[in-house]
């Protein structure tokens, strides 16, 4: 990120946040060591004069999420800004306090996660009536995998298909369930195998996939990350008979999922992994990290990145896409998700989140400040021999450079006629000759386009081999420039000479 030189980016050195915990709570937070560290109480103490009107983010999560590395990187990079000021909510305070002692703040990131009272968060946001981030009360949906396809389905985002089996007791007429050795029949809708069974709650990561006995039966179990491993092969081909399901249709990708990450409805980022349907091996880094691979989006994977984001009203969120048959299908939506190990990333996403709180709050507090205008933001990156510029795409422009294409004929002369010519226009003097003009050419020869070449070799012809192109004792090449016509055939084009 650009150095600040804007009224909406700190130009007073070191970021500024601080969580609101005791001295034994703050264990662990070492990754925030160009921030300080205070608790709001402490913050100004030290000031002389009023501290000027800041806006107040609170971090509201588990504080795994909130100490991971992405939020890490991208909170130091957010209170930058001059006028705002981080809060983190500490976890105790979230699980155990009252949401009416819970911190003030001006714009709220929270976010569901294992252990989180989302209950207490939509409480608190009722309660204060902060700036959302993330929509609270649409994580509720994001928890459901029958409710994320309905609202997908509804906003003309493509799927795979699919069908709900429900195993309620109260909804008899949505468990009609028939199993045949290479399919299921799921209230009425046949999917033949290769199909999907996901569990209907999204935390549920246990998701099986049946193959046909034509492929050699059995199923694909696949599960959140264990170390090297993400799926396992089974020899069960029948269907689970408890729990409710949704079963789709298997999409024959190229072997990889591709992960997308939106800031806002504008900005979308997009990376590949081996698809854990595969064999079931994470492929790491020398460090240990998942590879993933930087995924450029089509434009209509973009709009489909913006629907997502408007549709569950989460302006950080995260989603799954499958690349199958030409076509890109949603295949999940994970709600608040960060890219990891990406630097640019980092800075854009605490670019478009500081611009989007100062946008909505700065004029409600007469805070002066606009967007602002950098320069461009040069790529350097370190190198073993130092900063270097970063390369970020090579553009092409190519022309078809293929000559006009020619009727040439070759032949030895030994007539006097050709060599009383040679010697008539100086073929001597360099051994070579070249008659273009009319006046020196003959007969029916002359005209546009038209040429005579002379070689003159002494000691006649040389012995050739296979590899070795054929020398004359005298050599003419009659080159005529055939008329241009050129015919698309098919993909690609043909000479055709009139």
């Amino acid at each position: 990120m650009s150095e600040p030189d804007s009224p909406g980016e700190s130009q007073r050195g070191a970021p500024r946040f601080f969580v609101g915990c005791e001295d034994d709570e703050s264990e662990g937070l070492e990754d925030y060591d160009s921030c300080s560290m205070r608790t709001d109480m402490e913050l100004y103490e030290d000031d002389e004069d009023p501290p000027e009107r800041q806006i107040v983010v609170g971090i509201c999560s588990m504080m795994k999420k909130s100490k991971s590395k992405p939020m890490t990187q991208i909170l130091e990079r957010l209170c930058r800004f001059e006028y705002i000021t981080v809060v983190i909510f500490p976890e105790d305070v979230i699980l155990n306090e009252p949401v009416d002692k819970w911190p003030l703040c001006d714009c709220l990131v929270s976010f569901h996660s294992k252990g989180f009272p989302l209950d207490k968060a939509v409480s608190y946001a009722e309660l204060r009536n902060p700036l959302l981030i993330n929509d609270l009360n649409t994580q509720y949906y994001i928890q459901d995998r029958r409710e994320v396809y309905r609202i997908l389905q509804q906003e003309g985002i493509d799927l795979p298909r699919y069908a709900v089996l429900n195993r309620d007791p109260d909804k008899p007429d949505e468990c009609n369930l028939v199993e045949g050795e290479d399919h299921v029949e799921v209230n009425g809708e046949v999917f033949p195998k290769p199909f999907v069974e996901k569990p209907v709650c999204a935390e549920d990561h246990n998701v099986y996939i049946y193959y046909p006995t034509s492929a050699g039966g059995g199923s694909q179990r696949l599960f959140r990350k264990i170390g090297s491993r993400s799926s396992v092969y089974s020899p069960e081909s029948n269907v689970r008979k408890t729990g409710s399901y949704i079963y789709e249709e298997f999409m024959p990708t190229d072997g990889t999922d591709v992960k997308v990450y939106t800031v806002g409805p504008d900005y979308a980022h997009a990376e590949a992994r081996k698809s854990p349907a595969l064999d079931g091996k994470v492929e790491r880094d020398s460090e240990g990290k998942e590879i993933r691979y930087p995924v450029m989006l089509t434009a209509m994977e973009k709009l489909v990145a913006r629907k997502v984001c408007l549709a569950f009203k989460q302006t950080v969120c995260g989603f799954d896409l499958l690349r199958a048959n030409g076509h890109s299908y949603v295949c999940d939506v994970n709600g608040f998700s960060f890219v990891k190990n990406s630097m640019k990333y980092y800075d854009d996403c605490a670019k478009i989140l500081g611009n989007i709180v100062m946008r909505e709050l700065a004029p409600q507090f007469h805070i002066p400040w606009s967007i602002p205008t950098e320069a461009e933001d040069i790529p350097i990156v370190p190198t073993t021999s130092g900063t270097m510029m970063e390369l970020r795409c090579v553009i092409a422009i190519i022309r078809h450079g293929d000559r006009t294409p020619k009727q040439k004929m070759k032949m030895e002369v030994r007539n006097p006629m050709f060599f009383e010519l040679f010697d008539k226009y100086g073929g001597y003097k360099t051994g070579k000759l070249k008659l273009k003009k009319p006046k020196q050419l003959y007969g029916h020869f002359s005209g546009i386009n038209r040429k005579v070449q002379i070689t003159y070799l002494p000691h006649g012809q040389p012995k050739t081999s296979s590899e070795e192109e054929v020398s004359y004792v005298s050599q003419i090449s009659l080159d005529c420039l055939a008329n241009k016509c050129w015919s698309l055939v098919r993909a690609g084009y043909q000479f055709l000479l009139t």
